[in-house]
């Protein structure tokens, strides 16, 4: 717990910092502080059942705290508060139980209703950063003040380095994932199905669904090949060959991201390599992180390896660079190498290249890389290659000049087995980069 108070101490520090800064270098916007919300409770159309609650990030930022209708209001020179709204009820649990850490560390001011907040906001003019624009116009704040775009903009690029009491949280968050992927990793082996493997990883990281940081994909076989699968199946899983997991562990509102692929001994050769290949590549891509270099070049370098795999697989034939001029990897790795990771799985500010939101977008060939930020210290973001087969985009390439590079017989063999992702968290370091993930296998 020193270690925590200590580490958490400074990080809040670092924000005051942060956002003193950014209302300076907004001095236009002409307000003296800044109202973070939560969020509020939603609702299902025509229904009394609440939605699943996930607090804002940049809220979450300075209080690890899931609740809606939660505030912190930061005015320069002032210690942050904390007002924490716990309304009377006796129809559902709503006291907070705060670390020690937390206690410690800011001003936590008990409040009743979302009226009290005026007691705190007279005489000031006070920004507001959350999603219910509403409820900041019954606070009498100005719309010009809430949400303004520019000071969102230089906190979602600050919010890409990760002071240390971030990365304490992203540590224990791969930790706990990894037990939840050995326990389902075990679970497929003994023949479970989706269900089960997903309740399995629930089980060992000892949480619910909704405390996942995203929702679990647990695929088998061709299942493996739709990227964000949803769908749990039952049955008898004896007869299922490979397994694709893709989940995480929330720690104080930081999420790990990890994905694994199993597979039994039945699976026929070519798969087997592929997975091992898959798994290589992976770590090479990891051994490219360094400060200084852009991270589209980790994901290019993704396309050129996956292109040589399909090559040493005899999945696809010809010389390497028709392949990567016809941009057949593309076909095989759709999606980006990977993505910023925080407080949100696809965390803000991918795609900024400065505090004013200067915006490097991804290659054309490339539309779902989520991240061109150059790569610095104190970063943390997803290294994860994959290789599929996905009918949907490989069947209409059967008669075209790409597909003449393409096995087909050997695609047939292989669709059934869906494809392969294996995915770290990693931590950029002075001269490196330290994997977060694999460090507790």
């Amino acid at each position: 717990m020193i270690l925590t108070n200590e580490l958490f101490h400074s990080h809040l520090k670092l924000l005051q910092r942060n956002y003193e800064s950014a209302l300076e270098y907004y001095s236009e916007l002409r307000i003296s502080g800044l109202l973070l919300h939560s969020g509020s409770e939603e609702y299902y159309f025509s229904d009394d059942r609440s939605i699943p609650f996930n607090a804002y990030g940049h809220y979450m930022h300075w209080v690890p705290i899931n609740r809606p209708d939660q505030f912190v209001l930061v005015i320069p020179g002032e210690a942050p508060k904390y007002l924490q709204l716990v309304p009377p009820d006796y129809w559902y649990e709503q006291s907070i139980i705060c670390e020690q850490w937390l206690e410690n560390n800011i001003e936590i001011i008990p409040i009743s209703t979302i009226a009290d907040l005026e007691n705190y906001l007279k005489g000031e003019k006070i920004g507001y950063l959350g999603p219910n624009a509403k409820l900041a116009n019954l606070l009498g704040i100005a719309d010009s003040a809430i949400n303004p775009e520019n000071l969102i903009l230089y906190l979602n690029f600050k919010r890409a380095y990760k002071t240390e009491y971030e990365i304490m949280q992203l540590r224990q968050a791969n930790k706990m994932a990894i037990l939840g992927h050995q326990a389902a990793r075990d679970c497929f082996l003994n023949h479970g199905n989706e269900y089960d493997i997903h309740m399995a990883y629930l089980q060992a990281c000892t949480i619910l669904e909704n405390d996942s940081p995203y929702t679990n994909i647990v695929a088998l076989d061709e299942k493996c090949a739709i990227l964000h699968y949803q769908i749990k199946r039952k049955g008898d899983g004896r007869n299922h060959k490979v397994l694709l997991i893709d989940a995480g562990f929330r720690e104080n509102g930081y999420g790990s991201d990890i994905t694994r692929t199993s597979i039994k001994d039945n699976v026929i050769k070519e798969f087997k390599e592929l997975v091992e290949g898959v798994g290589n590549l992976e770590r090479e891509l990891v051994e490219m992180v360094k400060p200084g270099i852009l991270y589209p070049e980790i994901h290019k370098a993704a396309h050129e390896r996956i292109g040589q795999l399909l090559l040493d697989l005899t999945i696809c034939s010809g010389p390497l660079d028709e392949l990567i001029y016809e941009k057949v990897p593309q076909l095989f790795m759709p999606h980006g190498v990977g993505h910023l990771l925080g407080l949100q799985v696809h965390d803000v500010g991918g795609f900024q290249q400065d505090t004013i939101g200067t915006s490097l977008m991804p290659p054309e060939d490339s539309p779902s890389l989520r991240n061109t930020r150059l790569i610095s210290k104190d970063m943390v973001f997803t290294i994860e290659p994959g290789l599929y087969f996905i009918p949907l985009l490989l069947e209409p390439e059967r008669n075209t000049k790409r597909g003449k590079l393409i096995n087909w017989q050997l695609i047939n063999e292989l669709y059934p087995y869906g494809g392969a992702r294996i995915e770290d968290n990693v931590l950029v370091t002075a001269d490196g980069a330290e994997n977060l993930t694999r460090q507790f296998e």
